[in-house]
């Protein structure tokens, strides 16, 4: 009897001992959901910021900008593409956007989209085969966006690079991967730095409520280190997101809001290794808000 008592206690100490010890991810969770956000109400979508320099995020500090379009208001996401590398806030403001980010993945040497992207009907970007397989599409060709009257839906393609040929619809984007999936993190391939490391972040998402979010995470930085894909899903699924695709990433990180300083450039790009408004990369596509 005393045998049994001593291993009860064993197992209610270790317990309690468990309990004591502090759930990180929730910790972190609470973080950005108390974060003092600077938040600006424009016309028909919101913009919030924050810098967390305490290393709240991940054992880390993070620059999060976000974009967020109410179910309900008349704002529309739109692709503009130029053939030629422009600057995320230079092809913005040549359509009048009310805000942008940059888009798909692009050949930096060529300037062309390396992923499927239609618009308006016109395809102006194709999925780049391998070196060695020219008809199965690249880790991050496997997420499709397509926009149905400026309201984003999200697609797995098919394997074979030319899936998206056979859609029907006027606007569409491929980027990824996709992160989540009719409310479901889905699984990141852990044999590739694209994804195990921490840069910065671009990505297009849904939430439960409706709301079309944009959001950046800006990196390589010591005020900004970046985020992971797995970290990124957690941070979006923190954000009440049911659906996410991850779109060009790193020194093409940047978002644009019309009359802003700093000629619309909210975040922290990196192509200048300054942490500062300056460091835009010139890309080949972006999303926007019309």
């Amino acid at each position: 009897m005393k045998k049994l008592f001593l291993i009860i206690l064993v197992v209610l100490q270790v317990q309690a001992c468990a309990h004591d010890e502090p759930d990180t991810l929730a910790v972190d969770s609470l973080a950005m959901a108390q974060a003092p956000w600077q938040i600006d109400t424009l016309d028909g979508f919101v913009v919030k910021q924050y810098a967390f320099d305490q290393g709240q995020i991940f054992g880390a500090n993070q620059v999060v900008s976000m974009i967020e379009i109410p179910k309900k208001s008349a704002c529309r996401l739109a692709f503009a593409y130029d053939t030629v590398l422009t600057l995320t806030s230079e092809l913005a403001q040549r359509y009048h956007a009310k805000a942008a980010v940059n888009g798909t993945y692009f050949d930096m040497d060529l300037g062309n989209p390396i992923c499927y992207l239609r618009i308006n009907g016109d395809t102006v970007g194709e999925n780049t085969p391998g070196k060695n397989d020219s008809v199965n599409r690249k880790y991050y060709q496997y997420a499709t966006t397509v926009l149905y009257k400026g309201r984003p839906r999200f697609l797995i393609p098919d394997s074979n690079r030319f899936w998206e040929a056979s859609l029907p619809d006027s606007n569409i984007m491929t980027a990824g991967p996709l992160l989540i999936h009719h409310n479901k993190p889905l699984p990141m391939r852990d044999d590739r730095t694209f994804v195990t490391k921490r840069h910065n972040r671009t990505a297009l998402a849904l939430k439960m409520d409706g709301t079309i979010l944009l959001l950046t995470v800006d990196g390589r930085f010591k005020e900004s280190e970046g985020l992971s894909l797995p970290e990124l899903i957690r941070m979006l699924q923190w954000l009440d997101c049911r659906e996410a695709i991850n779109l060009d990433g790193g020194g093409s990180t940047t978002m644009y809001v019309q009359g802003a300083p700093y000629d619309g450039v909210i975040n922290y790009p990196s192509d200048n290794r300054t942490f500062d408004h300056q460091g835009q990369r010139p890309v080949s596509n972006i999303v926007y808000i019309k």
